[in-house]
């Protein structure tokens, strides 16, 4: 029985560098590529709940079950992208259902994860379109729902983006890898380094154009601040975890902060050249690719890291028939995703007024933004401190 077993998984590996890309698609044989095609499909919803947002409304005033939306100019807009979000959700959570626990190639659900796709786009576009006809109540409590798996999602990403940090700061500073990279190392760390700072100058110059901008002045300070704190600890002696890892995430926070700034409302003092952004332009527009681009990117590779709770290297070595990723753990981050975005296109409030071809603008974005830079610093800190202090309990216990 293990003879057969391996000898089908070998047969699978060769297909996978024998057949063509059409030949895999139709065979289902490659789990590889399916995680693309699962991207594109989130791709193509989000960019469908964005058509609705901005272009739909002359389409939807026909379906009565999307009025009442309490007067509010866009709220059938927001609506809207709450129903394209509630299709992908139930989409991609059917798949979690269905695909959890897989561990070996050979099982059923990895050929299901991996193929049927003519049965799964049949089944994506009825769950898109069933959202439609539910009625209004159930989508405005899908949207409080939203809110925490919009939450959720930001934390996996947080966990993903931390774990990655600290995997390359052991494999840099590794027995064997110790003495080639330490140049490396001190290149990189400082090149973050000075990246930060660049952004920081940056953010002051177009974003604290006047003294009275005292909120955009405290965002930015304390970034600074979060900056030094975490480079302190991460030196410490009892910590010693060097001047990489702060660096890295420095640049992760400067990045959130920028786009927590970013996401305030235009038509303010405290953005510079706030009166012409009010216009839909080139730039704007570009702008709403990027993000909506770099929403599915980080989906995509949070997806794939289903070991981003995992700080440990397991010792068991990977069998040649495991399966490549987590698949239930790939659907979950997406079906949290398909919240995430839907608060991004209606800025995590169904009420607010949206402007065409913007993507998380809003206070309620700008605090969204800035308590997850300052959740991913605590957070990062208390993986730094938390040895230390578990050390010294221990060493407390034995004395006693």
């Amino acid at each position: 029985m293990e003879t057969s077993s391996g000898g089908s998984s070998d047969e699978g590996r060769r297909i996978f560098k024998v057949d063509t890309w059409c030949s895999q698609f139709r065979n289902g044989s490659n789990p590889w590529m399916a995680r693309y095609i699962y991207a594109l499909m989130f791709l193509i919803a989000n960019l469908l709940a964005w058509a609705v947002r901005d272009y739909g409304r002359g389409a939807l005033t026909e379906m009565e079950r999307l009025k009442g939306c309490h007067g509010a100019r866009d709220c059938l807009g927001a609506e809207g992208v709450l129903r394209v979000s509630l299709g992908c959700f139930i989409f991609y959570f059917t798949m979690f259902l269905s695909t959890t626990g897989t561990s070996k190639m050979r099982e059923r659900r990895s050929a299901w994860h991996s193929g049927w796709w003519s049965a799964k786009i049949i089944l994506w576009i009825a769950f898109t379109i069933i959202p439609f006809v539910l009625p209004a109540t159930v989508i405005r409590l899908y949207g409080d729902v939203a809110h925490f798996g919009a939450g959720v999602f930001l934390l996996i990403q947080l966990v993903s983006v931390i774990s990655f940090i600290t995997w390359l700061n052991d494999c840099c500073q590794s027995d064997k890898a110790a003495d080639r990279c330490q140049i490396h190392i001190m290149l990189l760390a400082t090149m973050a380094y000075v990246i930060c700072l660049v952004g920081i100058i940056s953010m002051y110059i177009w974003y604290v154009p006047q003294p009275t901008c005292l909120l955009n002045i405290f965002f930015i300070t304390w970034t600074l601040v979060l900056l030094q704190l975490m480079t302190s600890v991460s030196l410490h002696p009892k910590v010693n975890a060097g001047i990489l890892t702060p660096g890295l995430m420095g640049l992760y926070i400067v990045f959130i902060c920028w786009c927590a700034i970013r996401s305030e409302p235009g038509g303010g003092k405290c953005i510079r050249n706030a009166e012409t952004s009010t216009k839909t332009d080139w730039l704007t527009i570009i702008s709403f690719i990027v993000a909506v681009l770099a929403m599915v990117i980080a989906t995509f590779s949070t997806g794939i890291d289903s070991k981003c709770f995992q700080f440990r290297k397991d010792d068991n070595q990977d069998e040649e028939d495991d399966v490549p990723y987590g698949y239930g753990f790939f659907h979950l981050v997406f079906a949290t995703g398909a919240m995430y975005f839907a608060m991004l296109l209606i800025g995590w409030n169904t009420h607010h007024p949206i402007r065409k071809w913007t993507i998380d603008v809003g206070w309620t974005s700008t605090w969204v933004r800035i308590v997850n830079e300052w959740l991913a610093v605590c957070v990062y800190l208390w993986m730094l401190v938390a040895p230390v202090i578990w050390k010294n309990r221990q060493m407390v216990v034995g004395a006693v």
